[in-house]
């Protein structure tokens, strides 16, 4: 499996550490009670605020999916899926439409 190589400024090392610790509990789902997972997301949360608007984040958001769709929700309320490809975005709400159409017609 190829690995890709991003280089962060020194500022971002904190949260690519969280966003590396954040990817394995999800791919390890019972490795970490609930509480410690709530806290790595917590730390995340805080760091992402710190991060807000510096020019390496979008590479290291790019990296770590977990990570993004984190930052994605905490905008949600301004931007939606901003840092979802709109034609998966569409797609989705697509079928979602249709899944509703169709159980209310059982």
């Amino acid at each position: 499996m190829p690995t890709e190589t991003v280089r962060l400024p020194a500022r971002l090392h904190a949260l690519a550490a969280m966003a590396a610790l954040l990817e394995r509990l999800e791919r390890q789902p019972r490795s970490a009670s609930a509480e410690q997972f709530r806290g790595v997301v917590q730390q995340i949360r805080e760091l992402l605020v710190q991060a807000e608007g510096d020019e390496s984040l979008p590479a290291l958001l790019a990296i770590a999916p977990a990570t993004a769709e984190l930052y994605e929700n905490l905008h949600y309320e301004h931007a939606g899926l901003c840092r979802s490809p709109l034609e998966d975005a569409l797609n989705a709400e697509l079928a979602a439409s249709a899944a509703i159409t169709a159980a209310r017609g059982r």
